[in-house]
């Protein structure tokens, strides 16, 4: 689940990381009052969307009057902002954040994600603050410091030594960085987030770490011990059909192909995309059931893939594990009944029960196609559906 930057900076303020000082507003009539009570002599006024890049797109603007931050409130309320992470669709700007200006030294990039491959947190530091940290990744990988913070032991003084260190702090700095880094683990931790991103990170000329970005994503199977934050969500920043999945626990995601896929299991989900693409086709989305969908959100899944007018076919891939192969049947033969499917559907089903589901299948009365396997199924859906687009 994705938060806002004003949202994440009140969290994280909680947990003592230092943050400008600033106020969402929802209206350009209200930027004014915003920018007076601030009282600095410059306010950055921040277009507030679920995506990075907003400043080389014209969402983040300096204001050096209140009567100038109502004015680019006026002007980005309302605006369609295109960045690379929004897609050429871009965001409407509905919420903007007016910020105290800081008098800023240097910019830093620091992150905290888990990392599989470690299992454990990941603190990452760049001293090539306030630039993509991909293009950092891929054109000096050198530049990037990871820090792992083993979980039995926790976020310890020495790990923020060696960033300081490898980050070219001052004494002065550095020592301003131990509770820094801290705080923004401890933060990470607690509230369970998958991602944690202050891009940039910034020293002012007195001296202080400051916060003057944030991104934070949670970890959406622990959101039950924070219902807190369920009042965070901006459904305005999610697709409709991504939104109507979640009501049923189903994990979707839209996609521009032609191929819809029904799958259980995110491995299984990203090896079908990738035999759908082998096979000349492209897959019009990512749905995953999960292992223990039932008949309801197996007919829901339907629905929902259904609802994209660019689906020609879909393409259901399933390992019947938890999921038994014959429930699976049963849910795919009332959802076409019940919603009257008039595309192909190709079904490749192995594991628990796949007689049992083959069987209801064939006695349905329904057209399916039933696949030999993988690689048999994505070739006949990508067929089905009228070959590559």
């Amino acid at each position: 689940m994705k938060i806002h930057e004003y949202q994440a900076k009140a969290i994280l303020s909680k947990f003592g990381v230092p943050v400008p000082r600033g106020e969402a507003i929802f209206r350009k009539n209200d930027a004014r009052a915003a920018a007076e009570r601030l009282g600095t002599p410059v306010v950055a006024v921040k277009a507030q969307i679920h995506a990075g890049g907003r400043g080389k797109a014209g969402g983040v603007k300096i204001a050096k009057s209140p009567a100038e931050a109502e004015t680019l409130a006026g002007q980005m309320l309302g605006m369609k902002l295109v960045t690379p992470q929004t897609g050429e669709e871009g965001r409407i700007v509905r919420r903007l954040l007016i910020e105290e200006g800081l008098d800023i030294r240097r910019e830093l990039y620091v992150s905290i994600l888990v990392d599989r491959a470690a299992a454990a947190p990941v603190i990452m530091a760049s001293a090539a603050g306030g630039m993509e940290i991909e293009e950092v990744a891929k054109e000096h990988p050198e530049a990037i410091l990871r820090e792992p913070i083993r979980p039995e032991t926790g976020f310890r003084p020495y790990h923020a030594r060696k960033l300081a260190f490898g980050l070219g702090l001052t004494p002065e700095i550095a020592s301003a960085a131990a509770p820094f880094l801290e705080s923004l683990y401890r933060a990470f931790i607690e509230t369970d987030a998958s991602l944690l991103e202050i891009n940039p990170c910034v020293i002012t000329g007195d001296g202080r770490l400051v916060a003057l970005d944030a991104k934070v994503n949670f970890d959406d199977n622990a959101l039950y011990r924070h219902p807190e934050f369920q009042e965070l969500r901006d459904l305005g920043e999610e697709t409709p059909l991504e939104v109507e999945a979640s009501k049923y626990k189903l994990n979707y995601i839209k996609l521009d192909g032609t191929v819809g896929c029904l799958v259980n299991g995110a491995g299984l989900a990203m090896a079908t995309m990738d035999i759908i693409k082998l096979s000349g086709g492209s897959p019009a989305n990512f749905l995953d059931v999960g292992g223990g969908a039932t008949e309801e959100q197996v007919k829901n899944a339907f629905r929902i893939l259904l609802s994209d007018s660019n689906v020609r076919a879909v393409f259901v891939n399933i390992f019947g594990g938890i999921l038994r192969c014959d429930v699976l049947a049963s849910g795919i033969v009332h959802a076409a009944r019940d919603l009257g499917i008039q595309i192909p559907v190709i079904v490749r089903m192995e594991g628990t029960n796949m007689q049992e589901g083959q069987r209801i299948l064939r006695d349905s009365g329904l057209r399916f196609t039933v696949a030999s396997g993988m690689r048999d199924g994505a070739e006949k859906a990508v067929a089905l559906a009228g070959g590559s687009r």
